[in-house]
């Protein structure tokens, strides 16, 4: 559906009569990348919902879905008691038990954290002990026993193997969710930028004011339940509702891919069969430059981590600048050795939305916010949406739903 569809729906209620006045609809979530999709998907199957889907582009997941490694995260990394670790591995666990791969495409693949000095081999102690208490499958991989499996990836201080990561096609992911919402009766609007949001407390809804793509035309409707999954642009949705002491900013980090292209080709199954990852930052700020392969077994690097100086999401820049690709290839080749600079080749990239700035980032530990809003009735705000994003997507919609109906 598009957005004359979404006015057909409106006109349609414009001829009712009812004693009293009824929203067009009792959800609406704002942002069609893989979480807002999921949310919308999960929010329709409630039999006395009426759900409608919102996104500015002419096409679900355009924004952070489609720009980032496809990676199924096992959720090693994070807090135990925190959003991203239990919706990783909630997600996680959903994508296998509940998807078929012939239909949404995904791999069990796994992959290595691999270690380089013996301050990289403690901090692989302490992730087997993460992973121990969160329940996560791990394994520990010896330097000679992983020079035997794979003599291409480097590994001096051995690596701890996470047999349940994987890969997974996220626009057949996207694909999956609108299909399920739209097949329960839920209403799509593309090419449609919400301008501004009131809270009419008298009635207890929301008026969600939308300026449609192509042709700039303006229009409003009304709905009871309000959901903010906006991505980059969630921060600018927010701050439409809320007082000004409770507004947030907006910061963004870039993170740049590049494509492996050596001039005599090596088959990706020579190199690795798993996915190969350095030991990450501190506060899990960034992964590290890793070496993902698609479902097709293209081999592919990144991503690395740039913060950028822009504040707003429209003015963003998703050029991969030739300028990452030595610093990029000094990470690679601290686990891919033989890789030269000619072997790569800048692909793409794909930002991060952040509510601290850099030098906070590496203070604290960044969580999702997903939570209900004091005073505003209804309203669930989706903020700083980030990886694991798309490995949590299917359990960040029964979160969201469960803020509702539990």
């Amino acid at each position: 559906m598009t957005h004359w569809i979404l006015r057909s729906v409106l006109s349609k209620r414009a001829f009712a009569v009812s004693a009293r006045q009824y929203s067009d609809f009792s959800h609406v979530v704002i942002g069609g990348g893989a979480v807002g999709t999921a949310i919308a998907s999960e929010l329709q199957q409630t039999d006395s919902n009426n759900v409608a889907l919102i996104e500015q582009h002419e096409m679900l997941g355009m924004e952070t879905t489609s720009r980032n490694s496809e990676v199924i995260h096992a959720g090693l990394y994070y807090p135990a008691d925190s959003l991203k670790a239990k919706l990783c591995i909630r997600g996680k666990d959903l994508i296998y038990s509940r998807l078929d791969p012939l239909v949404v495409p995904y791999q069990k693949c796994g992959k290595w954290v691999v270690a380089q000095t013996e301050e990289e081999s403690q901090y692989l102690e302490k992730l087997m002990d993460t992973a121990k208490a969160l329940d996560v499958p791990v394994n520990y991989i010896s330097k000679d026993a992983a020079n035997k499996v794979h003599p291409l990836i480097r590994a001096e201080h051995g690596a701890v193997e996470s047999p349940t990561t994987g890969i997974i096609s996220a626009h057949e992911l996207v694909l999956y969710y609108n299909a399920g919402f739209e097949n329960a009766g839920g209403t799509l609007a593309l090419h449609t930028k919400v301008t501004d949001i009131e809270y009419e407390q008298p009635l207890n809804r929301y008026v969600v004011h939308c300026k449609e793509g192509t042709t700039g035309e303006e229009f409003t409707f009304t709905t009871d339940n309000l959901i903010n999954s906006a991505g980059l642009h969630a921060p600018r949705i927010s701050n439409m509702l809320l007082p000004e002491e409770r507004r947030v900013n907006s910061y963004f980090a870039k993170g740049s891919y590049f494509s492996f292209a050596p001039e005599t080709p090596i088959p990706t199954r020579k190199i690795t069969s798993k996915l190969i990852y350095p030991c990450p930052k501190a506060n899990a700020s960034g992964l590290g430059t890793h070496l993902t392969f698609d479902l097709g077994g293209q081999i592919r690097f990144g991503p690395d981590l740039e913060w950028l100086t822009e504040t707003e999401a429209e003015a963003l820049n998703y050029d991969v600048s030739s300028k990452s690709l030595e610093p990029a290839l000094e990470a690679i080749r601290s686990y891919f050795p033989q890789v030269e600079l000619g072997d790569l080749q800048p692909s793409y990239s794909g930002i991060r939305p952040k509510l601290v700035s850099q030098e906070d980032n590496k203070k604290k530990f960044l969580d999702f916010y997903i939570r209900k809003e004091d005073g505003f009735p209804g309203f669930v705000n989706l903020l700083a949406i980030e990886s694991p994003g798309l490995t949590a997507s299917y359990a960040i919609a029964e979160y969201v739903k469960d803020l509702y109906y539990s």
